[in-house]
C-alpha cells in the first residue's frame, strides 16, 4: 500500500466505506467491488476497501473483535503481536514502572496498542509512511500516544521516553530473514539502545540462533494453543530471570518454564511418547522437562520424550503407543489396516520422508483415527502408531 492509498483510506468517508461493508465473503468480493465503482468511488479505494475487509477477516484470529475497528498492511498483520501476547509485553513494562516506552518500528501498532491500553504513554515510530498513517488510526482511542513517521534509529536516542519496545523486520521479498544481523534495524543495532535506556525489549524470530543471545537477558519463547508465535529479549528492568523461559499459552492458560539449557538423557522407547510444545524446544529446555517429569529422549537428537508412566504437562503432549513398525509404507499400511484406521495424523521429526509422500501409499479405508509418528529411537527409522492421551 502507498501513502495516498493510505491516506484516501484513513478518510471518514474511506473508513465509512470499510466499515459498512459486510463480513468478508470473496465469491461476493467482485461484486462488491463492481457495485461501488459503479457508484462513483475511486478504483483505488473500492480495492483498498476491499483488501482492509479481508484483512479484518483474517486478523480475527490475532485481535479478536478489535479487528474490525482496526486497519492493516500485509506485511503488518503477518508480524504484528496478537493481542494476548501484546498484553503481556505491556505489562512487562507497567510491572518495571516504565511510564513513557518508544515503540520503534511499530507497523500497524499491535504492541503500542497494549501498552497504551494499561495507561503507558506511548510514542511509536514507523518508516513506513503508509503503515504510520494506518497505525495512527489504530492508536485513535488513547489521547497521550502518538505516531512518528520516522527512521527509529535516528530518532530513538531523542524520544522523551523511559524505555524501549521494538520489532525488527525479518521479512523481505525473498522471505524470511532468521539471520539477527540481517533484521531491519539489525539486532545489534537494537541491543545498542540500552546504551540510552536500560530497559529494552525486542521482538525476535523463534529461530534465533542461541549465541546470538547476550548475556544478562531474558530469552523468552511464545507459543499459544500449540504454536510458536514469537520469540523476545527482555533487557534491564524487564527481565525477570536472565536465562531462557518458554512460555506455553493454552485456552487462555500461561504456564512458564525457565532453567538452564542441559540435554536430557536418551533411552529406550516406553509405553507412551511426549512431544514436547515448540516454545520449550526452541527455548532449549526439554532437559528441565524430562527432569521434572522422569521422562528421558527417545534419541539424543530427537526432541520426543518417552516413560512407562501417563504424565500430566502442560510443557508437552501425550500419546499412548500402540505398536512401532519399521519406517515402510508396505509395513506401516498393514498395520493400520489391522487397527481399521482410516485417518492418520501424521508427525515426522528426523526423518526425510513427508507426510505428503507417505500418505497416499497408505491407502487408508477405516473408521479409526490414531496418530502416526514418523523417527528415530536409539538411532533406527520407526513409525510409531499411538492416540492421544
Amino acid at each position: 500500500m502507498d501513502a495516498a492509498t493510505a491516506r484516501m483510506l484513513t478518510t471518514p468517508d474511506g473508513l465509512a466505506l470499510v466499515d459498512a461493508l459486510p463480513q468478508y465473503d470473496e465469491q461476493r468480493s467482485l461484486a462488491l467491488g463492481t457495485s461501488m465503482r459503479e457508484q462513483g468511488v475511486d478504483a483505488d479505494l473500492v480495492a483498498a476497501v476491499l483488501t482492509q475487509s479481508r484483512l479484518r477477516a483474517d486478523a480475527s484470529a490475532k485481535f479478536g473483535d478489535f479487528a474490525a475497528g482496526m486497519l492493516f498492511t500485509q506485511a503488518g498483520l503477518e508480524q504484528a503481536t496478537r493481542l494476548e501476547v501484546a498484553a503481556r509485553h505491556g505489562a512487562r513494562f507497567r510491572d518495571a514502572g516504565i511510564t513513557r516506552v518508544a515503540d520503534l518500528t511499530c507497523g500497524i501498532g499491535a504492541d503500542a496498542m497494549a501498552l497504551s491500553a494499561l495507561g503507558i504513554s506511548v510514542t511509536a515510530v514507523e518508516l513506513d509512511e503508509a503503515t504510520a498513517l494506518l497505525a495512527d488510526h489504530n492508536l485513535r482511542h488513547w489521547p497521550d500516544s502518538q505516531v512518528v513517521h520516522a527512521d527509529s534509529m535516528q530518532v530513538a536516542a531523542h524520544l522523551d521516553v523511559d524505555g524501549f519496545f521494538a520489532d525488527p523486520a525479518r521479512r523481505n521479498a525473498r522471505g524470511r530473514r532468521h539471520d539477527p544481523r540481517d533484521y531491519s534495524p539489525a539486532l545489534d543495532d537494537v541491543l545498542a539502545l540500552r546504551e540510552v535506556h536500560q530497559a529494552l525489549g525486542v521482538k525476535v524470530g523463534p529461530a534465533i540462533p542461541h549465541e546470538a543471545i547476550p548475556s544478562g537477558v531474558e530469552a523468552e519463547w511464545v507459543s499459544v494453543n500449540g504454536s510458536v508465535v514469537e520469540a523476545a529479549l527482555w533487557c534491564g528492568p524487564l527481565t525477570s530471570e536472565p536465562g531462557h523461559a518458554a512460555l506455553v499459552i493454552r485456552d487462555g492458560q500461561a504456564h512458564r518454564l525457565t532453567g538452564d539449557t542441559h540435554r536430557a538423557d536418551a533411552g529406550t522407547l516406553g509405553e507412551y511418547l511426549y512431544e514436547p510444545d515448540g516454545a520449550v524446544i526452541r527455548a532449549g529446555l526439554i532437559g528441565q522437562v524430562a527432569e521434572a517429569t522422569g521422562a528421558h529422549l527417545i534419541d539424543e537428537s530427537i526432541a520426543y520424550l518417552t516413560a512407562d508412566a501417563v504424565i500430566e504437562s502442560a510443557f508437552m503432549r501425550g500419546y499412548r503407543i500402540l505398536e512401532t513398525v519399521p519406517l515402510h509404507a508396505k509395513a506401516i499400511a498393514t498395520a493400520l489396516a489391522a487397527r481399521n484406521v482410516g485417518t492418520v495424523d501424521i508427525k515426522k521429526r528426523g526423518v526425510d520422508i513427508t507426510p505428503e509422500q507417505l500418505r497416499p501409499k497408505l491407502k487408508l479405508r477405516g473408521s479409526e483415527r490414531l496418530t502416526l509418528v514418523l523417527t528415530r529411537a536409539q538411532g533406527k527409522r520407526l513409525a510409531v502408531i499411538a492416540e492421544p492421551l
